[in-house]
């Protein structure tokens, strides 16, 4: 008696297709909102209707797509740091002393407290951080700098680097 063999078919696991950017499910009057809302978010839903030639309801529909998708993340104001005291601005490099997911983890729920810290990113190359930070002026950041960040968990190293000048500073993307 002759065996039956029977071919079975082998699935390779899908390797899923590449997810298209945002930017690919926008059009020409989306980039437009995009770009008016991000020189001047206090524009009313009428105002921007009108400078990008949409009815008033389809802008604001337009609008609200864009923040569900997560393009538009927020609305803010921004404020002149000198008139609110907050003139002086400091780039601080942050060596830790491990590179454990923990020690990251510690240092980063303590650097969301500094007075003042605008931004923290982790970074490649001689740092592990990179802090922003505005204070009034010299004194105040020496404070700063002797209450906080000499107190913050795992640091090795810190190195301050005073802004003498601000060159450019921006919150709009190119779109």
């Amino acid at each position: 008696m002759k065996s039956i063999q029977r071919a079975t078919k082998v699935r390779r696991p899908s390797v899923p297709a590449p997810q298209p950017s945002l930017t690919s499910e926008i059009d020409r009057t989306d980039k437009a909102i995009l770009r008016l809302l991000q020189r001047d978010a206090s524009l009313s839903n009428v105002a921007l209707a009108a400078k990008v030639n949409l009815s008033p309801p389809a802008c604001l529909r337009r609008v609200e797509r864009l923040k569900q998708m997560g393009l538009i993340t927020g609305i803010v104001a921004l404020l002149n740091p000198r008139a609110l005291d907050a003139g002086m601005l400091v780039m601080i490099g942050v060596v830790l002393d491990r590179s454990t997911p923990e020690s990251f983890a510690d240092f980063e729920k303590a650097a969301a407290k500094v007075s003042g810290c605008m931004e923290c990113h982790v970074v490649t190359g001689e740092f592990d951080y990179f802090m922003l930070i505005r204070t009034r002026d010299n004194d105040s950041f020496n404070q700063l700098h002797a209450e906080q960040l000499l107190h913050l968990p795992g640091v090795r190293q810190i190195r301050s680097f005073l802004v003498l000048k601000q060159v450019l500073s921006t919150t709009q993307f190119p779109i």
